[in-house]
């Protein structure tokens, strides 16, 4: 049996289930949210260390989890690996401190038969875009499996093919990877991460020409299949990681969000 070992944990999330689960029990102290959407096709997430983005990403996973979706397609940017097209993990089995997620390596493989621009580069799983919701999808949809997809060079049209496929069964979500603007000063961050907030919120493209996130593509696919399906969107988080640091000089910018069909 093959796993994805977890490469970052220790790092952006801890590698101990105890010590993991005071940070679920500390999102979670707020109450609940009066959210009650049951029809979510995708969430958009960040992927910063836990203790700056996690309370940001806990609020899509939290709401989403009010339906029991069987299958969690996760999709991120890559980052230390320049390829063309995507990678498709083919493991059995993806490792995370709350235990090993099943991986749905059929329905891997029927992606990678139906989309030329899918293969499987090994070297993307130490890919942290992706890992850090690993922990996500085992706390909230323990029995769900689990695709991931890590995207190098690839058109935003491309992507909307592959969503629209992944979404054809209710019983899949996506999830989209990003963190928003890196490394400028909190007011300059804020100006630049308005223009992401406004795109996701009202699926607008030309706000996003003015956005910056290492998930740009990602999030532009969902904005375009958006407006070809008449989604919704509702934006539920903002933050930089100078509200933890206190470092207003170099920032970088979190959000979440859910897409409904309702």
């Amino acid at each position: 049996m093959s796993i994805r070992k977890s490469v970052v944990s220790g790092s952006f999330y801890p590698n101990e289930k105890k010590e993991l689960l005071k940070y679920f029990e500390k999102f979670n102290q707020e109450k609940s949210s009066d959210l009650n959407l049951k029809d979510i096709s995708a969430i958009l997430v960040p992927h910063a260390g836990y203790i700056y983005s996690g309370f940001t990403a806990n609020k899509a996973f939290k709401v989403a989890s009010l339906k029991n979706y069987k299958k969690v397609v996760i999709i991120g940017p890559s980052h230390k690996v320049w390829f063309k097209g995507a990678s498709i993990s083919l493991y059995d089995f993806y490792e995370t401190p709350f235990g090993d997620l099943k991986v749905d390596l059929e329905y891997s493989k029927e992606l990678l038969k139906t989309f030329d621009f899918l293969t499987f580069e090994e070297e993307c799983s130490f890919e942290h875009s992706t890992e850090v919701q690993a922990p996500f999808c085992k706390y909230y949809f323990n029995s769900a499996k689990i695709v991931e997809i890590i995207y190098g060079d690839i058109s935003s049209d491309d992507l909307v093919k592959l969503y629209e496929y992944i979404l054809k069964d209710s019983n899949n979500l996506l999830v989209i990877s990003s963190d928003l603007s890196h490394f400028y000063s909190l007011n300059d961050a804020m100006k630049l991460d308005i223009n992401c907030l406004n795109a996701v919120k009202n699926f607008d493209l030309k706000s996003l020409e003015f956005c910056e996130a290492c998930g740009k593509t990602a999030i532009e696919a969902i904005i375009k299949l958006g407006i070809k399906q008449n989604l919704k969107s509702k934006l539920l988080h903002y933050c930089t990681s100078a509200d933890i640091s206190n470092d207003k000089t170099k920032v970088v910018g979190y959000t979440s969000a859910i897409f409904t069909k309702e």
